[in-house]
């Protein structure tokens, strides 16, 4: 083969790579939707309340937020190849015990076990973000980060609109427990490919073509594995733009888990749409959030390269954000539910089109403690959904949905806000790091 044939196959390789990622997204956002659309035939074969839900629910959002800081320091030390292979697993493990609990459990221990599995399949998805956050920054040149970030989401939107149909159908034909069970099985394909292919950084895969290395500058690095100290994490927890980054992103998180959490429950029970109906109708929003993902990292790469990092992540929250405070008052005021469909598709679109703002944003800051200060982002964002969802139970479980979306219109305008206090164009400099180590500017 000559050289130019191998340096384009060499430039195929992170995109290879980035493919995994976006599967690992994709299935992730299967295994976690699961469970909210089956919630509808789980309560009355199981005798659960909805408030029951809504704790089996939170059960999963709290151990992805614990283990968000945690997943990207294992990440970090242990490198993604092994991160992403271990967790999968325990992921897997995780999504077919809940349709398997119903077959050794009943009463309160049925419960228990739900609670139990949900929990340890947020641990096990807690690594997915971080840690994909310092395969982006060891792989792909800075100002790829964003339309990287951009594209991955999309993966996770994929994910979220097909799975209520997806489940929808099954459970109408072989019931929740077969539906969540066949859905659970394909991710150990890609787990066995990922572990056989992946490497941690570009320097480790032997494929990788030098014009590819040469793409990333001398500052490639050899691996990812590092040991991060107390002190280094406490300055990375104290620096003022990952703290309003989690913060920000905690404000729009909350509307964020009121539409991917509850827009099907919201269809059936406000709108009154049959099951089949809202498993389709509910495919809506995340189909145009994933086109808004995309959008949105092209978008703010392009706003970086032109106007520098600290505008440049600005630029797309500042106006996407008061545009998703709007719209969740007119699906919450309008007494038309198709209208209602409507905004709040284009209210998901403009929520996820911040995405990669907040994922690139989180790299500029971290740099090669990127999986850090992505968990400690994924933190705040988490915190938005363990807030927000027994606060949208409550108020659902009372009719009072109007409620619950006022609350998520105040939330969007709070995290523009916030994003007028961070400057990304500023990183965190840990006391390890050897002078001009910087990697590439994003311009």
């Amino acid at each position: 083969m000559s050289p130019a044939g191998r340096s384009r196959l060499g430039a195929r390789i992170r995109w290879r790579i980035f493919a995994f990622l976006f599967a690992f997204g994709l299935i992730a956002y299967v295994q976690r939707t699961g469970v909210t659309v089956a919630a509808e035939r789980m309560m009355p074969d199981l005798h659960l309340t909805q408030l029951q839900i809504g704790w089996i629910e939170q059960a999963f959002v709290i151990g992805y937020a614990l283990f968000q800081l945690p997943g990207g320091l294992i990440g970090q030390r242990v490198g993604a190849r092994v991160a992403f292979t271990a967790f999968g697993i325990m992921a897997f493990a995780a999504a077919i015990a809940t349709p398997a609990a119903p077959e050794i459990a009943s009463g309160s221990a049925l419960f228990i076990v739900l609670v139990g599995a949900q929990f340890m399949l947020g641990i096990a998805q807690g690594c997915i973000f971080p840690v994909s956050n310092g395969v982006f920054e060891a792989w792909f040149p800075a100002r790829q980060w964003a339309l990287a970030l951009g594209a991955q989401n999309m993966g996770l939107n994929i994910g979220a609109a097909l799975t209520p149909a997806l489940i929808a159908v099954l459970m109408t034909t072989v019931g929740w427990q077969q539906a969540l069970a066949w859905s659970a099985i394909p991710p150990l394909l890609v787990l066995a490919l990922w572990a056989w292919y992946a490497r941690n950084t570009p320097r480790e895969h032997p494929s990788v073509s030098a014009a590819e290395l040469a793409e990333l500058g001398e500052t490639a690095p050899s691996t990812v594995a590092d040991k991060i100290t107390l002190r280094r994490l406490l300055r990375l927890l104290a620096n003022r733009n990952s703290a309003l980054l989690a913060l920000s992103y905690l404000a729009m998180n909350y509307s964020f888990y009121l539409l991917s959490n509850w827009c099907f429950l919201y269809l059936i029970q406000q709108r009154h749409f049959s099951v089949l109906q809202s498993g389709w109708l509910s495919a809506a929003p995340p189909i145009v959030a994933g086109a808004g993902s995309g959008i949105g990292g092209i978008v703010t790469g392009k706003l970086c390269a032109r106007h520098g990092a600290a505008w440049g992540f600005r630029g797309v929250p500042l106006v996407a954000l008061p545009l998703v405070a709007v719209l969740l008052l007119i699906a919450a005021w309008t007494s038309n539910g198709y209208v209602a469909v409507a905004a709040l598709t284009a209210c998901f679109g403009f929520i996820e089109i911040n995405e990669a703002a907040y994922w690139a944003a989180s790299m500029a800051v971290g740099r090669d403690d990127s999986m850090a200060v992505g968990g400690i982002l994924n933190t705040g964002g988490i915190l938005g959904g363990i807030i927000g969802i027994p606060i949208v139970a409550y108020l659902s479980g009372h009719h009072a949905w109007g409620a619950a979306f006022a609350i998520g219109s105040g939330c969007a305008v709070a995290a523009a806000l916030l994003w007028l206090g961070i400057d990304s164009g500023q990183a965190v400099t840990g006391e390890e790091r050897a002078a001009g180590t910087e990697r590439p500017t994003l311009a």
